[in-house]
């Protein structure tokens, strides 16, 4: 059964049954009979696939209740974990411990056969360009040892974590135990144990690196220089003009006015320039308004209060400020990386061929990641294409692809910033399909660094997105393909079906009308003529039936090229009454064509053909004695010719199904191949005219064909 039953399935009802117990149903007959029986235990039903096949649909129920699980305690608002099924978070950050840690918990996952998750929290500090590297580095070992990657943001580690872990209904939390652990403090585990209920918390020890720093850690600068510069001449330049007012507005008021210029310094600068323009205005304030003046003596309790005050208030607005700023960096770079994907997904969407695609990859690449990308896709039967798509923005050389032609073999990235074959100028990721990869494409940045994980997960989904639009050009390629080969089935069982009966009767006649000619030992000469009249005839049959072939063959492969000139249409009908008079004579044939008419532009031997296959249908399609006329007029500039009979006419649901290849109408008389009447369409097409039917009001068909005569084109020339 395939996954797609199950996975749009409303319900799932497991039916077990163990393996002995159902061999045993087997041999006693009530499942197969008893020879089937045996054959079924021989081959498939043995202990060993069923005790598999069991395994297999216990697994798959089991996930699919622990996602009703989950999705269950999401609207109900349950806050669990509830310990249904061993899931696993893990807690990394940017230290080269996580990757000990992401390894140890791939092999505990794997020796629990659990799910598991890596999960990092994003806090306002921002990460310097090494940690930055390293935490890149991790995420990508986790995405390839197999771990779900979530990346949240909090200010509080802590809570971020237990976030996470009651909205996975994760049943442990992994972290790693070092001395120096960023973003986790040294209380971190401390608040896990409190805040933890249920949940198990496993602490993997890590080893020290030789680079790691020990003893005292300052905090990291994040602000640049020039912004602590800043904020202490802004606070020393209002302090210098508060103090000739001293006398008239007051130290305490002087105090006010610093303390809101620290409070406004927030809104600009981070909490360090901040911390450090309060301790200058505390400074300033305290050595030349208090009195005793330029001493650093505090007499009165609210002036020490206000002393303090300073660094309080600063601390709080600058740490606010702070992370309002960086929550508010984080929305609109979230809301940024939604537009780019809804743009992406709404243009491939549009898109209705592999190429299609491919530019539009192309341009969402330079749009919204200013890179240069090279798209090598794959061919029909699962190998890697020769040479890039045309519709590549960036040039590559034979180096860079080797390695495109490694990760479209291997799956995996590689290239620049990764571990496997650095040295080239692109980053090279995988398209993978259900059956195959379905390409590669490779990424070059023009600032030439590295992606922060924001980028590097937009990108992750910007090839996904083109993943499956590849998948589904290629699945609409094939399906294509398969109706193409479905209609040449189609129309091969139709000519077979027409050749077996076209050449059946003309080969029986001219057959019987020989034998009976060489057996005769009197030949009456009447009789004979009629015998060769008949093989005539039948031969005649026989060359319109592979002159049909061939002028279809001509048309499809677009060989047919009109040997335009300007023709008389009353030569044209005579010669072709004179040709076919034998294959008309059971009808009554008016002809009415204006001898003064007008010269037309056209092939005449073509034209022959069309007005033949015309007359013949007239012919095959009417009871013998009826009339049918051949006319031709001119009107307006344009020359029409028309064959019209007295039979039963078409169905109007009809009328241009008939000029397809071999469609007869419902109920009609057998007899020819369903090709004369799409032949001499494109004939006619062909010399630029238009044929077309009309049922007339009193009974039978109306075929009109409409050319282009040699008044018009003079016209046109004048003109």
């Amino acid at each position: 059964m395939p996954d797609s039953i199950l996975e749009v399935a409303s319900e799932v009802e497991l039916i077990d049954i163990p393996p002995d117990e159902l061999v045993k149903r087997l041999e006693e007959g009530k499942v197969y009979t008893a020879e089937r029986s045996r054959q079924a235990i021989q081959n498939f039903f043995r202990k060993g696939n069923l005790t598999a096949l069991r395994e297999m649909a216990l697994r798959l129920t089991a996930e699919r209740v622990d996602h009703q699980l989950r999705d269950l305690m999401k609207s109900q608002g349950i806050a669990g974990p509830w310990k249904s099924g061993q899931r696993l978070i893990v807690g990394i950050s940017a230290s080269p411990h996580s990757v000990s840690l992401i390894r140890w918990a791939r092999r505990t996952a794997y020796t629990m056969d659990a799910s598991w998750i890596v999960v990092y929290v994003e806090s306002s500090t921002p990460l310097n360009p090494g940690a930055r590297d390293q935490l890149a580095k991790n995420i990508v070992l986790a995405r390839e040892l197999g771990a779900e990657i979530i990346t949240t943001a909090d200010e509080d580690v802590v809570a971020g974590l237990m976030r996470v872990v009651k909205e996975q209904n994760a049943t442990q939390l992994l972290i790693g135990k070092t001395s120096h652990f960023i973003p986790f403090r040294r209380s971190l585990f401390d608040r896990l144990v409190a805040q933890s209920g249920d949940l198990d918390i496993v602490v993997v020890g890590g080893k020290k690196g030789k680079h790691e720093p020990v003893g005292i850690h300052w905090p990291t600068r994040h602000s640049p220089v020039l912004q602590y510069v800043q904020a202490l001449v802004i606070v020393a330049a209002l302090a210098g003009l508060c103090y000739p007012m001293r006398q008239f507005i007051g130290y305490q008021t002087v105090s006010l006015i610093l303390l809101f210029a620290v409070a406004l310094l927030s809104l600009r600068f981070g909490i360090g320039p901040v911390i450090g323009a309060a301790a200058m205005g505390a400074l300033l304030w305290n050595f030349f308004f208090i009195p005793p003046s330029f001493t650093f003596a505090i007499g009165l309790p609210q002036d020490a209060l206000m002393f303090a005050a300073y660094f309080v208030i600063a601390a709080v607005t600058g740490v606010l400020t702070t992370r309002i700023r960086a929550r508010e960096r984080a929305v609109r770079v979230r809301e940024e990386h939604a537009v780019a994907l809804y743009t992406l997904t709404k243009e491939l969407s549009i898109a209705h061929s592999l190429d299609d695609v491919v530019v539009v990859a192309v341009n969402n690449f330079k749009r919204f990641f200013d890179a240069d990308v090279v798209v090598c896709l794959s061919e029909s039967d699962g190998d890697l294409f020769t040479k890039p798509h045309p519709a590549s923005s960036l040039m590559i050389d034979e180096k860079d692809f080797s390695v495109a032609a490694w990760v479209y073999w291997n799956e995996r990235r590689a290239g620049r910033f990764t571990e496997t074959l650095p040295s080239v100028q692109a980053t090279y990721y995988p398209f993978s399909g259900p059956r195959y990869p379905l390409g590669v494409i490779g990424v070059k940045r023009s600032s030439d660094l590295r992606l922060d994980i924001e980028q590097e997960t937009l990108l992750e989904n910007f090839i996904s997105q083109i993943s499956s639009s590849l998948e589904r050009e290629q699945l609409n390629d094939l399906t294509r393909k398969t109706l193409i080969v479905a209609e040449s089935e189609r129309l091969y069982k139709n000519l077979f079906e027409s050749i077996s009966h076209e050449f059946k009767t003309p080969i029986a006649i001219i057959l019987g009308s020989a034998e009976h000619l060489m057996d005769s030992d009197r030949r009456d000469e009447a009789a004979s003529r009629e015998l060769a009249q008949e093989i005539h005839q039948a031969g005649s049959r026989l060359n319109h039936f592979v002159a049909n072939l061939l002028d279809m063959t001509r048309l499809e492969s677009g060989m047919l090229k009109p040997k335009l000139d300007w023709c008389d249409l009353s030569d044209i009908v005579r010669s072709t009454m004179q040709k076919h008079a034998g294959e008309l004579s059971r009808h009554n044939v008016a002809v009415e064509v204006d001898s003064a008419a007008p010269l037309v532009k056209l092939d005449h031997d073509l034209m022959e053909q069309v007005l033949w296959n015309l007359l013949n249908n007239a012919a095959l399609y009417t009871p013998a004695g009826t009339n049918i006329t051949i006319a031709a007029r001119v009107e307006n500039d344009t020359a029409t010719i028309t064959v019209c009979d007295d039979g039963p006419g078409i169905p109007a649901e009809a009328s241009e199904k008939i000029f397809q290849k071999f469609y007869r109408v419902a109920g009609s008389k057998s007899g020819g191949t369903g090709l004369g009447l799409s032949i001499a369409r494109g004939f006619v097409e062909a010399m630029g005219g238009k044929l077309t039917l009309v049922n007339r009001p009193a009974g039978g068909a109306c075929f009109a064909i409409m050319l282009q005569t040699a008044i018009s084109t003079a016209k046109h020339v004048v003109a």
